[in-house]
């Protein structure tokens, strides 16, 4: 529904993401993004409670083709005042742009790089240009004491951000999963009294130590300053060798399409940034090879939640051994029991208990990793092999039947995630687990659930609901004390127990498009993705990747009020990314938000708009070949 100002929730999401928040600072002379006088506060009058003022969504061909950010928010005092601030969206860069490598030269913004840290090029270019991702995604904000660049003239601030593919070829050949997924540390110029941020210089991280990257979709800010990056559609590696997928990946990596191993994708990577703005990657090993998204960790440093983008994908979680540690520790999955004939139109209900998979080091997994093939650790069949020594699992869809080789129950529950926790007894049912993240004062935690179709819906994982295409955003309470199924004390007071989507979270299908096209109300959600909690606010931020949506939002829900409000809209095709709630960096509050893909036309979907809106966003993005980076930023308004 529309928020009750009549401004439409992408308005107000525009105002939150990536502007100071200012009504939470103790100060008494508060400065917004873009220079401007803001409210001149008492000093210690600080702010009660903020309201968003959402945005409609946009109308015109020009608004629709480039991100909208027409929403604000309205904070109120402890004195009893209120102040009304405007919030707009600042681009940082759009992918392609030559951008300061910090040494007196130029690099490409989301340009790819091969094993040897050497530009990828794209033949098929006239100019046989570097390829460049259009899709950048997971994104971080850090601070580091005594960090220094030169060129910074105001405060050092750093931002990881990764790339998770790009769409096509100069020639339109299909690229999707062919090149190994940049990163990049950026060293941003924070304005010490706007908080404004300006690029200084983007550093590509050196990939060649964890084998490359693969698909790196979302990501977190870890409690200990470093960023959580992912590696989600794990190549499968009962088919890599036949893969064309893979072997173009491979032959764009080493320049041999044979010499990439499957079993080193699919981890969870961590990126540790230095005090020049250089950064050092590792991967974890141990969390399982599953469609990692996104994951969460929790206040105690230990405990991740992590989200698996798949069909028949599952709730994991990770307690490492010890806190800001993920090298060690144990790994689990959820066995979902679904409460019989309830809210099965509004995603169902259900009780969770944890499956112990095992105890590995990252050391012990990669080094299996290394030397394993499918082959030595399971047989696949994909008829019924008549035979009872397999067992019958759902894997991305379709029925198959595993058996695992003697002595190798480790390297599958760690390599074979996917295959071998429904056989452990896990519930590999949901559809497309997107982001993950936490309330942690209230302990409940948020998983959006881009669709609820599929294998949630057939009743053959272990979970049936009524299809609802437009998804929904689920919680899960979560407490101390409790016991797997084997009765083993789970070290943790951070375990989810139930699950059931957030009410004013789920998506609203629609029985015939809109107007233009939507096949979901776009007043309320569709296709949640990109997710993150801001504390100081009392926000779930929700990012939308729609195929229902003509123009995809990011929202916010605050969850005392439980309103709605859109803040942001993305250009048309492009899904919302980059996700990233900063309550105090340097004393000024951030929502970062990128985009991706702009101009990937769906049929049905887009065939109302495409004419009028196909040159506008080959002019805004390079043809379709560029995504952008970028924030939203808050201008203050006198009330």
């Amino acid at each position: 529904m529309n928020s009750p100002t009549g401004i439409s929730r992408r308005s107000l999401l525009g105002i939150l993401a990536g502007a100071p928040f200012l009504p939470l600072l103790e100060t008494s002379a508060l400065t917004m993004i873009g220079g401007s006088s803001a409210f001149a506060a008492t000093s210690k009058n600080r702010v009660k409670s903020i309201e968003f003022v959402g945005m409609t969504a946009p109308m015109s061909d020009a608004e629709r083709a480039t991100t909208t950010v027409n929403s604000g928010l309205i904070a109120t005092y402890e004195n009893g005042a209120t102040q009304n601030f405007k919030l707009g969206y600042k681009p940082l860069f759009i992918t392609g742009d030559e951008v300061s490598d910090g040494k007196g030269g130029k690099i490409v913004a989301g340009g790819y790089r091969d094993i040897n840290n050497k530009p990828i090029i794209d033949e098929s270019a006239p100019d046989k240009r570097q390829f460049f991702s259009d899709c950048p995604d997971g994104y971080s904000l850090i601070k580091l004491d005594g960090a220094k660049v030169a060129g910074v003239k105001g405060n050092t601030v750093f931002a990881v951000v990764q790339f998770e593919y790009t769409s096509r070829a100069f020639d339109g050949t299909d690229m999707y999963g062919k090149l190994p997924s940049p990163i990049a540390v950026l060293t941003f110029d924070q304005d010490p009294k706007s908080g404004e941020l300006s690029l200084v210089q983007y550093h590509p991280v050196n990939t060649s130590s964890v084998h490359g990257l693969w698909i790196t979709c979302a990501a977190s800010l870890s409690p200990w300053n470093t960023h959580l990056s992912s590696e989600e559609y794990e190549p499968d590696a009962t088919k890599a060798a036949a893969s064309e997928e893979f072997q173009t990946y491979s032959k764009s990596l080493y320049g041999d399409p044979k010499k990439a191993n499957p079993y080193h994708y699919g981890h969870l990577p961590e990126v540790v940034v230095n005090a020049d703005g250089t950064g050092e990657i590792k991967k974890h090993f141990c969390l399982g090879r599953i469609s990692h998204e996104l994951v969460q960790v929790m206040p105690d440093q230990r405990t991740t939640l992590m989200g698996d983008d798949a069909t028949n994908g599952g709730l994991f979680m990770f307690i490492a051994d010890k806190p800001t540690d993920l090298s060690s520790g144990k790994l689990y999955v959820a066995q979902v029991n679904q409460r019989d004939g309830v809210d099965l139109d509004k995603g169902g209900k259900f009780d969770l208990k944890w499956i112990l998979l095992g105890h590995a080091t990252s050391d012990e997994i990669k080094a299996l990793a290394d030397k394993l093939t499918a082959s030595d650790i399971i047989d696949v069949a994909l008829e019924d092999p008549k035979d009872d020594s397999f067992t019958a699992i759902q894997f991305s869809g379709k029925q198959q039947w595993v058996r695992v080789k003697p002595g190798m129950e480790k390297a599958a529950a760690y390599l074979e995630t996917h295959r071998y926790a429904p056989m452990a007894g896990g519930t590999l049912a949901f559809t497309k687990m997107e982001g993950t993240t936490v309330n942690a004062r209230d302990k409940i935690g948020y998983s959006a659930m881009s669709y609820i179709y599929k294998s949630m819906s057939d009743g053959k994982s272990g979970i049936k609901v009524d299809q609802i295409k437009a998804g929904a955003v689920y919680a899960w309470p979560m407490t101390g004390g409790q016991t797997d199924t084997e009765g083993n004390a789970i070290d943790s007071d951070w375990v989810p127990v139930h699950m059931a989507a957030v009410p004013e979270l789920v998506g609203q299908d629609l029985a015939t498009p809109d107007e233009i096209g939507n096949t979901a109300d776009i007043n309320h959600i569709a296709n949640p993705d990109n997710i993150k909690f801001s504390e100081k606010m009392r926000t779930l931020f929700v990012g939308e990747d729609s195929g229902n949506h003509v123009n995809n939002f990011l929202w916010a829900y605050n969850v005392d009020t439980k309103k709605l409000d859109r803040i942001l809209s993305c250009p048309a095709g492009a899904e919302s990314t980059g996700l990233h709630a900063v309550d105090d960096m340097n004393g000024f509050a951030y929502i970062l938000s990128n985009f991706q893909h702009p101009g990937d036309w769906e049929k049905g979907l887009h065939d109302k708009v495409k004419a009028n809106l196909e040159p506008l966003i080959d002019a805004n993005y390079r043809d379709r070949f560029a995504g952008g980076v970028g924030y939203i930023h808050g201008i203050p308004v006198e009330s």
